[in-house]
């Protein structure tokens, strides 16, 4: 079936080709054999139809290749025109007449006047000269330059479109060569816009030609009287160039038309619409303004009168459209609203809608506009720069953390969830500033006492007229959203390590996959499985250690992982391969390690004390003891903290983990590291010691 209609296909096309192959030829054979009065007053209708056939279609193409043959037929009708009017002369200067088509213009429309008809022609041609043509001449020059200028900019959007996997390869062939069209076609139009303005010129030197020659060959060889030859040929002439100009016409306004047209896929018709009757305010001004000149003595007011009720009656059918347009939109969302719903109660009962988030904030309603992304420091913009600077410092990738109205809190407060439940909670004002004085003196404001939420320290919410006094002072000021900001982050870097689930890892392997797969695959699954990977990475963010650097990471659990699975002990293994990235972080100014020993009994007593368990290693003392070594590494640390020096308790490799388990409750912020940890260029200055002594 399909082959069949493919060869009537191909037939009908060699079919129009052979047709329009004939059509052309006899074109030019009309310059040359002569033809009847009926037969050219047939021809002469059948180009006032090409005329008004042509014009039609121009208002009638979306855009410019709709009709992109329109050059070769503008150069094929005029052709048409010339050989009429060459057939039109010879019946006129050899038997005086024309045909009837001819005669019903020179009577009907020169009014039996051929002064009156030739006025009419004349203004006609300068119409079409100097008006219609020149005008569309010039915008087709223009347009062809720069479609060819745009040539190579679209082409390469075209490309980066093709790249981006926007379109198809098929499109984009598609749309090439409809650039290449495009500008073929307007390159055509640049010099067929030509043949138009000689065709008018022409029909004027025809006209003269029809004129002079007749009234001279009928005067001298006819034996008729010159006035009458004037009459005769002056009304033939007049009647010849009427019939050919006005087509003419037609077509150079369709030209004109074409090339103005701007591609915006709308007919004319849809165009002028939206372009004249955008707003029917202007609809009714007009009608207003036509009304009251029709008021002004003098004035017909008849026509001005119904040309106002014309455009008052059209202002008042875009206004009822307007309304029905919007309450069909209102509709419309009513509709995406109740489908949305239905959609939400449909998925009210599926397994991801009552999963906790990892980590979730939830806000009053008086915090709702501190959300809003078109703000520059908006909530939602400071949770992403959270998110970018956990992944640079600590190696982590978050998952996106969710933002929630709870209409159950206060308007000012929120509070920060972590697998549902709360872990920190404080109190907001959106259009005040937060102030913290740093010497902890009394600040001379009327404003709201609180808490900063995430290192605890007292501050006050003070109105905005008081924030340059507050700066002056040298307090602190912090912004709104600075504040919640601020805990939240505090917040992620404590709970690193429960954030750090198993999908978490596997995007964290897959991400360093394709450059460092050979560990991957060596380590996973024939050594470790993936949550024992996952426990390690764990421990390491408890601590406070960044796990940015993965290969290291897996390459030491790859050389110790075959000797051993307690997640503990590998801990240990991959500290010592990161101790530069541990170190770097407690060094001083001066590049010098400051340290908090710990007393030989100390560590005798600790060592002793261990217990397995199947948590890991615990360390069980009596509370005397552990009170003791709590006063004298508190006296330390205070005083160290109070002098501003960077420290860290310094124990020994088999000791640095018990211990650490042992402080981690009362000091959670103080790190604990082993010898083994610290490179050989690093200098350790002693600061202090952990002992059992009062005195010490």
């Amino acid at each position: 079936m399909g082959s069949v209609f493919s060869k009537n296909k191909a037939k009908s096309i060699n079919y129009s080709d052979v047709i329009v192959s004939f059509i052309v030829v006899a074109v030019i054979g009309l310059i040359i054999i002569p033809l009847p009065s009926s037969i050219l007053d047939f021809l002469l209708i059948v180009n006032i139809t090409i005329g008004i056939n042509v014009l039609l279609i121009t208002l009638f193409t979306k855009n410019v290749l709709e009709f992109s043959t329109f050059p070769t037929l503008l150069l094929i009708t005029t052709m048409f025109r010339l050989g009429l009017n060459i057939s039109s002369t010879r019946l006129v200067l050899t038997k005086g007449s024309a045909g009837h088509v001819i005669d019903a213009f020179a009577n009907v429309v020169a009014g039996n006047n051929y002064i009156v008809g030739a006025v009419i022609f004349v203004i006609i041609t300068i119409v079409q000269i100097v008006v219609v043509t020149n005008g569309a001449s010039r915008v087709s020059e223009v347009s062809a330059r720069f479609t060819l200028d745009a040539m190579p900019g679209k082409q390469m959007a075209i490309d980066a479109d093709l790249n981006a996997g926007i379109i198809s390869e098929e499109e984009a062939k598609k749309r090439r060569k409809d650039l290449q069209r495009e500008a073929s076609f307007f390159g055509a139009m640049d010099g067929a816009s030509k043949f138009v303005k000689g065709d008018a010129i022409a029909g004027i030197i025809i006209t003269l030609i029809n004129l002079i020659g007749g009234i001279l060959i009928f005067s001298m060889g006819q034996g008729m009287g010159v006035v009458e030859a004037l009459d005769k040929f002056g009304k033939l002439s007049i009647g010849d160039g009427l019939v050919s100009q006005i087509p003419s016409l037609l077509i150079s306004v369709s030209s004109g038309i074409i090339v103005t047209r701007s591609d915006d896929n709308n007919t004319f018709g849809d165009a002028i619409k939206t372009d004249l009757f955008r707003s029917p305010m202007i609809s009714y001004i007009v009608a207003t303004v036509l009304l009251m000149i029709s008021l002004v003595p003098g004035f017909p007011k008849l026509p001005f009168f119904i040309v106002s009720a014309v455009f008052g009656t059209i202002g008042y059918r875009m206004k009822a459209q307007e309304k029905n347009e919007e309450q069909r939109l209102i509709e419309q969302r009513q509709a995406l609203t109740l489908m949305q719903k239905e959609k939400e109660l449909e998925e009210e009962d599926s397994v991801s809608s009552f999963q906790v988030e990892p980590i979730s904030i939830e806000i009053g309603y008086a915090l709702i506009s501190m959300t809003d992304e078109s703000l520059d420091n908006s909530l939602m913009k400071q949770i992403i720069n959270i998110r970018k600077q956990c992944a640079h410092e600590l190696g982590v990738l978050l998952t996106p953390i969710r933002i929630r109205d709870n209409l159950q809190l206060n308007p000012n407060d929120y509070c920060i969830k972590i697998k549902g439940n709360e872990v920190g909670r404080g109190d907001i004002y959106p259009q005040k500033y937060m102030i913290i004085n740093p010497e902890n003196e009394q600040l001379a404001f009327n404003g709201i006492p609180t808490k900063e939420p995430a290192f605890g320290l007292d501050a006050l919410w003070i109105d905005e007229q008081d924030r340059e006094l507050a700066d002056l002072q040298g307090a602190t000021l912090v912004e709104p959203v600075t504040v919640i900001a601020t805990h939240l982050k505090e917040v992620i870097y404590s709970n690193t390590a429960e954030l750090l689930g198993r999908q978490e890892v596997k995007h964290l392997l897959e991400g360093i996959k394709d450059k460092y797969n050979v560990v991957i695959d060596e380590l996973i699954p024939e050594i470790m499985r993936l949550g024992e990977v996952q426990k390690v990475l764990q421990n390491l963010l408890k601590e406070q250690i960044p796990i940015n650097d993965l290969v290291t990471i897996l390459e030491t659990l790859a050389d110790f992982g075959t000797t051993t699975k307690d997640s503990e002990v590998l801990t240990e293994h991959v500290r010592q391969s990161l101790k530069r990235t541990i170190v770097k972080q407690y060094l001083g100014n001066d590049h010098t390690l400051r340290v908090i020993t710990l007393h030989p009994e100390v560590e005798e007593l600790v060592s002793k004390s261990i217990q397995k368990t199947t948590t890991g290693s615990i360390p069980i003392l009596k509370p005397e003891i552990i009170t003791k070594i709590f006063d004298s590494l508190s006296r330390s640390h205070h005083q160290l903290v109070g002098e501003n020096v960077t420290h860290v308790i310094l124990a020994s490799p088999n000791m640095r983990l018990i211990f650490r388990k042992l402080i981690s409750y009362n000091f959670p912020d103080l790190a604990v590291l082993s010898l083994n940890e610290i490179p050989n260029e690093v200098a350790i200055e002693t600061v202090g010691m952990v002992s059992l002594d009062q005195d010490e």
